[in-house]
């Protein structure tokens, strides 16, 4: 939330309840905050036959295609990564992993529904913490891109 002030985009805080560091899976979000899980989307992350790391942004009830992923992002495959090692490489932890404000800037790409919605809803970095945003702010902010990524 801090970037988003700092780069004056527009949001909307939204929080949940949750037990400390305990995972609260997307699905569940949408559920406690009483609302449509169309608009509340999960990032992940993945590593390259490369080596390289990217970071995709879905909804949350659907499952990425890793074979359409690596297409995106000129790879020849793709992973995700081990959830262990999520805190080394973004800086957070599961459940509370953003696309904005990781250690590093990894090229990100939103899937393509997120292009028809007015808002988005996705993690502010911290379990218990979401926030709600332009689409077109966000992948501005990222320089990312849009695609077909899930199944």
């Amino acid at each position: 939330m801090r970037i988003l002030d700092q780069k004056k985009i527009a949001y909307e805080a939204l929080t949940y309840p949750h037990e400390e560091n305990v995972c609260v899976d997307g699905a569940q979000v949408a559920k406690l905050l009483n609302i449509d899980s169309k608009i509340v989307y999960k990032t992940l992350v993945t590593i390259g036959n490369s080596k390289h790391y990217y970071v995709f942004v879905i909804p949350v009830l659907q499952e990425l295609d890793l074979k359409k992923c690596a297409k995106a992002v000129n790879e020849k495959s793709i992973a995700l990564i081990n959830f262990k090692d999520l805190l080394s490489i973004t800086g957070y932890i599961r459940g509370g992993c953003s696309p904005i404000g990781m250690k590093k800037l990894f090229k990100t790409v939103f899937d393509i529904s997120a292009q028809t919605q007015d808002k988005i809803i996705f993690s502010a970095g911290k379990i218990g913490y979401q926030v709600k945003v332009n689409p077109k702010d966000i992948t501005k902010l990222l320089n990312a891109s849009y695609n077909d990524l899930i199944l």
